[in-house]
């Protein structure tokens, strides 16, 4: 890791891990004032001119437009999918529920990397992942009287987000941080508005007053739910450029184990402002859930080295 500043990163990492969590504390504070819909509209708003603000008086006028306009949609289109199932199922579940089912994506990452890109997955990590999925039915109980069809949600999320990881990956490490924050700000603001024109056109009553967050497409906007969407859009720009800048800073594969301490903040914040106590099955299930995650981590890292190591004895 010459030339890597890994105290740094994991403190950026850990740090932009809290704000995120705390948004989306205060996401589900204001859920039942504001639709989804609305929300992702309003803080894309908010985050593209933030950026446009940045970009004109920190980072310079460099252009911003994609190489490949293609990938980065398609990535921006994942991350829709990602995001749009993480904060659908916000409040209906608690904050670890949610979080729980996301961070299922490293196992999904593994899976997808096998049976899209042809990636070689020896058996341990095919352990490591049924051990993550056996963690995410012990905090979903899909045997139980409890189980509700919608705690699938955040593990839906958690394909998309792995889909966004694989696309990002391979088809778009030449652009730059400005230009995929930028795509996905675009994407958000033009799904939000198609989603609140949708919505008002048909608005479906009896869906609206069964699930008013997901089926209604504008409600009034108080000022404080408007400070709230900007302030979680102030979160959200900071923990991003904090995320990619940690990811600059030290190797991701080293960084993978500090990815999980937003499973310890989502459990916080959910304890703080609605105490939501996780039983022992949760706390076993998320424990499992990171574990898995960091040994592929570990084992991508190892097995990305000992390729290194084989190519350069070739060279010689």
């Amino acid at each position: 890791m010459t030339g890597d500043r890994p105290a740094l990163a994991a403190t950026l990492m850990v740090g932009s891990l809290c704000m995120l969590s705390l948004q989306d504390s205060l996401v589900k504070l204001a859920s039942a004032d504001v639709s989804l819909w609305q929300f992702q509209t309003l803080r894309a708003i908010c985050n593209l001119t933030m950026l446009f603000v940045l970009a004109r008086f920190i980072w310079g006028n460099g252009s911003a437009w994609p190489k490949r306009f293609w990938a980065v949609a398609l990535r921006s289109l994942f991350l829709i999918g990602a995001m749009l199932s993480f904060f659908g199922a916000i409040p209906f579940l608690s904050l670890s529920e949610v979080a729980a089912g996301l961070y299922v994506f490293p196992l999904f990452v593994a899976v997808l990397s096998a049976l899209i890109l042809g990636e070689q997955v020896g058996p341990r990590r095919v352990i490591a992942v049924i051990a993550g999925f056996c963690g995410t039915l012990l905090i979903l109980k899909p045997a139980s009287a409890s189980f509700q069809w919608v705690s699938l949600v955040p593990v839906i999320a958690g394909l998309f987000y792995a889909a966004t990881v694989l696309t990002t990956r391979k088809l778009c490490r030449e652009e730059s941080p400005a230009t995929l924050a930028l795509g996905v700000s675009v994407a958000f603001v033009t799904v939000g508005i198609l989603g609140i024109a949708v919505l008002e056109t048909v608005q479906p009553v009896a869906l609206a007053e069964s699930w008013p967050y997901l089926f209604v497409g504008w409600n009034p906007l108080s000022l404080e739910i408007a400070g709230l969407i900007l302030v979680c859009s102030m979160l959200n720009l900071a923990s991003n450029i904090g995320l990619a800048k940690a990811y600059q800073s030290a190797e991701s594969s080293w960084l993978a184990p500090f990815d999980y301490s937003y499973l310890i903040f989502a459990t916080f914040w959910g304890v703080v402002m609605w105490g939501d106590v996780p039983d022992l099955l949760s706390f076993t299930g998320m424990a499992m859930i990171a574990g898995s995650g960091c040994y592929v981590a570990w084992r991508e890292r190892t097995e990305s080295r000992l390729r290194e190591a084989d190519l350069n004895r070739a060279l010689r």
